[in-house]
């Protein structure tokens, strides 16, 4: 991996595009620590010292982890990446509802980027009512929970309609502005935008965890987190780069004067065929009860003692319960089976197997193997599932045992090192890609 690297830096045009994702994730990183205006900034950084590890640091972890820790700062670039990645999701999901989403999907580059289109105005919309019900949170206090100081300037005194207004607007505006800089990356640099724009936030938020780990906690369980942390790693890429491979045979057939075909190949079905994704809607699902309870409280000034309330502040407001557990755990599951049955058809995969002349050994084309293709996705995506959730799951299971406090205190568990690893390994193979194509052109010269 290291001599690819270096190969990289020696070429022209891939040198140039490194530097280029290097620079797009550095300006990230500088505007997620711009503060918005008409925030008290020392009264936020004070604010999340004295109330760091309880209720809000845990409900508000993921987000925060995916804003790179800008979230519970009401920086600019506070609400980041996740409304164009949920407004992603939704248009994918849209297509097996809507036959128009489905019918641009089939139009190639130009249907595609009709649904690139609407995906930018649906992130919009979310930022906005993200960006609000962040502010919404921030004024009555409900985002960093226990803190008596003002968030917002002039908030003990009565917010100003207009200054909240700005903050919205300066939040939207700099959530639109990291969707471009993700596009930019993906366009004129090394690997996705938008998942190296979370690899960024999550690699920012490393240092000053195990840095929590050392002082709350001795070298000695230090030094046992970091080798867990190896485990773990380990384990994803293991898991993250198995497949079953189903073999293909592709009959001869007479075009014209020429033969095609008769070539054997395989259907490679990955063993996480759904990635990260049905973690990220798990999390963001579980939250949303959360959220609206505190907006239902903060906008009403009285708290609520209805049972549906009872039973989110009860089970679902602390990671370490064995409800939320339960809960998160089976959340990954279903949306693993639903992400996976959506994004890969059987029958499409058959049709096109039929069409092209391609057979798998001792199944019929058509029907057959399509049926067999869903028999044995169905047997991998099984253990898929589970391991999502397992390793979702971990920084829960030892939230108590280890005594972090947060669920991001574990820096190499759950969902950051999915992301983390899963976004590595994605950019290497690109970069190879990329270094064997150059190599491969000098060779045939």
């Amino acid at each position: 991996m290291l001599s690819a690297f270096i190969s990289s830096l020696r070429t022209v045009d891939l040198r140039r595009k490194i530097l280029f994702t290097l620079g797009i994730v550095i300006l990230y990183r500088v505007g997620a620590q711009i503060p918005s205006p008409g925030v008290n900034y020392p009264n936020v950084q004070q604010c999340i010292a004295e109330v760091s590890g309880g209720e809000s640091g845990q409900i508000y972890s993921l987000i925060n982890l995916f804003s790179g820790g800008a979230l519970l700062q009401l920086s600019v670039f506070a609400v980041g990446i996740m409304p164009y990645i949920t407004a992603s999701i939704i248009v994918q999901l849209l297509g097996v509802v809507i036959p128009r989403f489905e019918q641009l999907r089939k139009e190639g580059q130009a249907g595609q980027t009709k649904l690139t289109q609407y995906t930018r105005y649906l992130a919009i919309a979310l930022a906005i009512l993200q960006a609000t019900s962040i502010v919404a949170l921030a004024a009555n206090g409900g985002l960093l929970q226990g803190c008596a100081l003002d968030i917002i300037e002039g908030q003990s005194e009565g917010l100003n309609i207009w200054t909240l207004t700005v903050i919205v607007i300066v939040m939207t505006a700099g959530a639109a502005l990291v969707m471009w800089m993700g596009e930019l990356v993906t366009e004129r640099g090394v690997g996705n935008g938008m998942s190296l724009i979370i690899f960024a936030s999550i690699a920012a938020s490393i240092p000053g965890e195990g840095k929590n780990i050392l002082d709350s906690r001795g070298g000695m369980v230090f030094t046992l987190v970091c080798v867990a942390a190896v485990v773990i790693v380990v384990g994803v890429v293991f898991v993250e780069q198995g497949q079953r491979r189903i073999p293909v045979q592709y009959a001869k057939r007479m075009v014209g004067r020429k033969m095609y075909g008769g070539t054997s190949t395989y259907l490679p079905l990955k063993v996480n065929q759904a990635g990260v994704i049905p973690v990220i809607f798990a999390s963001s699902l579980i939250y949303i009860p959360h959220l609206i309870t505190q907006l239902i409280t903060s906008a009403s000034d009285t708290p609520s003692t209805g049972w549906w309330q009872t039973f989110v502040a009860e089970y679902l407001t602390d990671p370490s319960s064995p409800v939320y557990i339960a809960i998160y755990f089976g959340l990954i599951v279903f949306f693993t089976y639903f992400y996976v049955s959506i994004t890969f058809n059987p029958d499409e995969r058959a049709d096109e197997m039929k069409k092209y002349g391609g057979f798998i050994p001792g199944i019929r084309p058509g029907r057959p193997t399509a049926d067999y293709l869903r028999f044995v996705l169905s047997r991998i995506t099984l253990p898929g599932s589970i391991y999502l959730g397992i390793i979702a799951v971990l920084p829960n299971l030892f939230l108590e045992i280890g005594n972090t406090g947060s669920v991001q205190n574990l820096p190499f568990g759950g969902t950051a090192v999915l992301i983390a690893v899963g976004v590595a390994l994605d950019t290497i193979k690109q970069i190879e890609s990329q270094l064997m194509q150059r190599n491969y052109e000098g060779f045939l010269k």
